[in-house]
């Protein structure tokens, strides 16, 4: 039961912040975007484990792997998924990124030992099949030009990061590493690495004072960051990366009904 509504947690939020997203293009820099929600959720979360008083004391070998799992799962990858959707329709690229169940189980098997399990591959094939039927007519609409070719690349790219930071959520769960806290220091380490590359390339950080741009902007700080990667990462510590990326075939379903 607990890993059921753990589930459908990640699915219903995350299908949503597809849509939300688009409120944060046009008006700012991705780069930018991803940066501030990160650096919302981890005021948040750090607040919050201050507040529960939490352990927030760590080896630097630990900030290490937070630091890494910063990287691959709370900046780089959603820079690549804010940036695909300037490309792609958000349903299009929430299909791509579904693509993360496969790389999840190979993943698993070549950086977990994780043995390989024919039922966990065909599951996978089956249910990207019916997502591809879901979103069919997107997918004959797809115009492999310039602009598709660089969404589709961008996207799949922002999943494979993302699969690899799956695995070093499950590696740090190994090594009992608590998800709240390595989620609060992962996305400041995100957010952080974000602000060094907005910097560099000389990005505005101006955010418009909109009511569609805060509010998206504030929803995927809180639900989509803080309480959703909260589910998911704690999915994948109890039954696995490959396992648990099975939500993902299901947002789009989600994405789908609210784009």
């Amino acid at each position: 039961m607990r890993h059921l509504v753990l589930f459908s947690i990640v699915v219903l939020i995350w299908g949503s912040t597809f849509l939300a997203i688009k409120f944060q293009l046009g008006a700012v820099d991705p780069m930018v975007s991803v940066m501030a929600r990160f650096a919302l959720a981890s005021a948040l979360l750090l607040g919050f484990c201050r507040f529960r008083g939490l352990n927030l004391s760590f080896t630097l070998k630990e900030h290490r792997s937070m630091a890494q799992l910063g990287a691959l799962l709370f900046s780089l990858n959603y820079w690549l998924v804010y940036t695909a959707e300037t490309h792609l329709t958000s349903g299009l690229v929430a299909v791509v990124f579904s693509a993360i169940v496969f790389m999840n189980i190979a993943n698993s098997a070549f950086f977990l030992n994780t043995p390989l399990d024919p039922r966990l591959a065909a599951g996978a094939l089956t249910g990207s099949l019916g997502i591809g039927l879901i979103f069919l007519p997107e997918i004959r609409g797809f115009d492999l030009s310039d602009s598709g070719f660089t969404g589709l690349v961008v996207a799949l790219s922002a999943a494979f990061l993302a699969s690899l930071g799956n695995i070093t959520s499950a590696r740090n769960t190994r090594n009992r590493i608590p998800v709240i806290q390595a989620n609060a220091f992962g996305m400041a380490y995100g957010a952080g690495l974000l602000f060094v590359m907005a910097v560099v390339t000389g990005k505005d950080f101006s955010l418009p004072l909109t009511p569609g741009f805060l509010g998206s902007l504030i929803y995927l700080a809180l639900f989509g960051s803080v309480i959703a990667f909260w589910a998911y990462l704690t999915l994948i510590g109890s039954i696995g990366a490959d396992r648990a990326a099975y939500a993902i075939l299901v947002v789009p379903v989600v994405a789908l009904a609210l784009s």
